[in-house]
């Protein structure tokens, strides 16, 4: 079994740090991957209504990085047994905690826009 560091033991070392964060970016970067997950944080868990909640994304696209966040374990994909199949998307576990970092994330964006506006 892995033994996990704790944040405080991980920031004492820089490559361990810089590890950590490849590892989260490698599960959510890219254009579409936030948008995907705040889309589904905020009820949008069907497909048609995950692609029109996110202007320009492609319907390839959207297929692809879905089955991505599924394959990192961050969402899970539910077919149901109906007439037409209906298949819906919803946050794992772990898939929920990325909430707390999305918010710190546009607390972020909202103070650097606003600091980057008054400085102009």
């Amino acid at each position: 079994m892995i033994e996990f560091e704790s944040i405080s033991e991980v920031k004492k070392c820089p490559k361990q740090y810089v590890l950590a964060i490849n590892d989260t970016l490698n599960v959510i970067s890219g254009k579409w991957k936030l948008p995907i997950l705040a889309s589904i944080l905020y009820g949008n868990h069907r497909y048609k209504d995950i692609q029109s909640n996110i202007e320009k994304i492609t319907p390839r696209m959207l297929s692809k990085e879905l089955k991505e966040l599924e394959l990192n374990g961050v969402i899970t994909r539910n077919v149901y047994d109906s007439t037409p199949v209906r298949i819906e998307y919803r946050m794992t576990e772990s898939g929920e905690k990325i909430l707390s970092v999305l918010d710190v994330m546009i607390e972020w964006g909202l103070a650097h826009r606003k600091a980057t506006l008054e400085n102009s």
